[in-house]
């Protein structure tokens, strides 16, 4: 496997994940786990939120975490093994430190901070905290997501749309789908089917994968309160400094069990449209 995010120009280019919430919606999974560490086909949606980005150049990750924040720090501590077989030898030295053997996990070539940024503090103040932390680096645009969806969309694409404009940021609009399926109506009463998953009739939605100019920190206060999708994003708009980069593609939240069987089943029947296997 080649790693494309190695050498690529965005690999500059860090990308905070919001993973700290309850998940209060999804509650029969979140009371052992984070929301961000659900697993679609044995991998925390996180991780393949993760590697959409990989796939596009990006290698640097700061995953703003919360509540059980443990929980992944604990996962990444031991990625390179839960693949690989392993071996612990300490017959020469107390200090060796544990190897993998036989067959090899392709390990991504990734930077991940996992920064606990409170279990009660809201999108904009965990994105503001995490911010502070790196902001010492040399970084011109950052990408912000939430850990609890994924998408199709080609995020390099979305990226050069976002220097091209010279804008503080860019919002990825895109279409959601209606929570329960419909009925197919013609010639006024009759039905000639169901609609399982139809396109919602509504405009466009936030869908949650943005790119910022480092300004846009003015705009996050630090304060626990802050909500990201308020004060912070409306502000932006009203100053013109917000622009849309719509996709038409594919794009999921995993708000509640029911979403996240859904893409379970997109898995297991190997038509994940996020995923590269």
């Amino acid at each position: 496997m080649s790693h494309p995010a190695t050498n690529h120009p965005n690999k500059n280019v860090p990308i905070f994940i919001l993973a700290g919430g309850l998940g209060t919606r999804i509650s029969e999974e979140t009371t052992l786990k984070p929301k961000p560490m659900i697993e679609i086909g044995d991998v925390p949606i996180l991780v393949h939120i993760m590697r959409s980005y990989y796939a596009h150049g990006f290698n640097d990750f700061v995953i703003c975490a919360g509540y059980r924040a443990w929980e992944i720090k604990n996962y990444f501590l031991s990625y390179e093994f839960r693949s690989n077989d392993l071996m612990i030898d300490h017959r020469e030295s107390a200090n060796q430190p544990p190897a993998t053997f036989g067959k090899s996990l392709t390990q991504e070539k990734w930077r991940v901070r996992v920064i606990d940024t409170g279990a009660d503090c809201m999108t904009g103040g965990r994105a503001a905290r995490a911010f502070d932390l790196v902001a010492s680096e040399s970084f011109t645009q950052f990408g912000l997501t939430y850990g609890d969806g994924v998408c199709d969309v080609d995020l390099a694409k979305e990226l050069e749309f976002h220097r091209s404009h010279g804008k503080i940021g860019t919002v990825l609009g895109v279409r959601p789908t209606a929570r329960f399926g419909e009925l197919d109506i013609v010639n006024g009463n009759e039905v000639a089917g169901f609609l399982e998953k139809p396109e919602s009739k509504q405009g466009l939605i936030n869908g949650g994968f943005f790119f910022f100019n480092r300004d846009f920190r003015k705009y996050l206060g630090p304060e626990s309160e802050c909500v990201l999708e308020r004060s912070p994003l409306e502000r932006l708009a009203t100053d013109g400094q917000l622009r849309l980069y719509r996709h038409d593609g594919f794009w999921q939240p995993m708000d509640t069990l029911r979403d996240k069987n859904y893409l379970q089943g997109l898995w297991d029947s190997k038509k994940a449209p996020w995923a590269k296997r």
